[in-house]
């Protein structure tokens, strides 16, 4: 760990640091366990180049989450988005999954999505990875998820040249569409955003704990088609959600038009090779 990294968390945290251990921290951040003076442990993630402001939404977003009271999510500490930029949060020590963890993270997570939010956007902008996430409020779902989620995402593949013209001309017939395609009107779920098997976390009694969110008001099927895209999650976590908060009609046929976005984010931030999974998803849709 840096230097002036140790001395931003000491003044942040009014504490002495002992040790720090690098851990996973996911593709964009280095991480790392900090020991305290007194032995209590924090989990820090830096960035030599974060984007300005992403610790700090980060931090706005894991509080969103937690006011629900649905799930473990870790507390705040300190941030900073200056040099050195750094989000310091609980340490939640990893655990084995414990027998209930599935039903527990499918209720969770249904009582997450009910707590609702204001609109569809958030009350500030965030991040996706390092890709800025526009969270402006719409009128309607549709008009969002076009306008905010697949649209810009669109646009910077498109400058970046790395949507051939057949997937450009499928994202225009979906634009027509999109209306008919998302379902029938809902209010705004309280939404994780990015929630891959990645972000989630057992803690140390085997309970199920949510990280590393990108929050808005949204359709809580977007959080479910997300997690069917690269799996992670077991059956039991779908029952579980559909006793407890059941699905409107027509909800395994969005699952594709839902994982467009973050199919959209991984071309922008991977490369082009995702491409041929966002032209199998625009097909299903259309």
């Amino acid at each position: 760990m840096r230097a002036n990294l140790r001395r931003a968390l000491e003044a942040a945290l009014g504490s002495k640091t002992e040790e720090a251990t690098p851990v996973s921290g996911g593709d964009i951040n280095d991480a790392y366990r900090v020991a305290l003076e007194g032995k209590t442990a924090v989990f820090v993630k830096t960035h030599a180049s974060a984007p300005p402001g992403m610790y700090e939404a980060e931090a706005d977003g894991l509080g969103w989450l937690d006011e629900s009271k649905a799930l473990r999510i870790p507390k705040v500490l300190a941030y900073s988005d200056e040099e050195p930029a750094f989000l310091a949060i609980e340490w939640l020590a990893p655990g084995r999954p414990n027998p209930g963890f599935e039903s527990a993270l499918g209720q969770g997570l249904a009582m997450l999505h009910r707590s609702g939010a204001p609109s569809f956007g958030h009350r500030r902008d965030n991040f996706i990875g390092r890709l800025p996430q526009d969270n402006q409020s719409n009128d309607t779902w549709a008009s969002f998820y076009w306008e905010r989620r697949l649209e810009p995402q669109i646009r910077l593949a498109v400058d970046r040249g790395l949507l051939r013209d057949t997937t450009r001309s499928a994202c225009r017939a979906l634009e027509a569409r999109i209306a008919e395609r998302t379902g029938a009107p809902e209010p705004p779920a309280r939404l994780h955003g990015d929630l891959w098997g990645g972000n989630l976390h057992a803690d140390a009694d085997g309970q199920p704990c949510l990280i590393d969110p990108a929050v808005y008001g949204g359709h809580r099927e977007v959080d479910l088609a997300m997690m069917r895209l690269f799996g992670g999650f077991g059956t039991r976590v779908f029952d579980a959600y559909e006793e407890a908060f059941p699905l409107e009609r027509g909800a395994r046929e969005r699952v594709p038009l839902y994982q467009l976005y973050p199919l959209l984010v991984h071309v922008n931030l991977f490369g082009g090779g995702y491409e041929s999974a966002v032209e199998r998803a625009l097909r299903a849709v259309l």
